[in-house]
């Protein structure tokens, strides 16, 4: 049995700037298509709900954080 390889970034996460109360939408490109993807702000697991809102299409993947406030950076 072979281990399957991770995926790995083909384009990293970007540091964005954005106004309090606007969403910001952060956007990397993995190696793989579809793989599985987890959202973590420090050591807590993101869910979807209002605040967050996650895509995949194929290998782009998006983090998109509506009504961004300070302690969201």
């Amino acid at each position: 049995v072979v281990p399957a390889t991770p995926a790995i970034f083909e384009k990293k996460l970007r540091n964005q700037e954005a106004e309090e109360g606007s969403t910001v939408t952060l956007h990397a490109e993995l190696s793989k298509h579809d793989a599985p993807v987890r959202w973590k702000k420090g050591s807590v697991l993101l869910q979807a709900s209002n605040k967050y809102e996650m895509k995949q299409m194929g290998s782009a993947v998006e983090l998109l954080i509506h009504d961004l406030q300070l302690k969201d950076a």
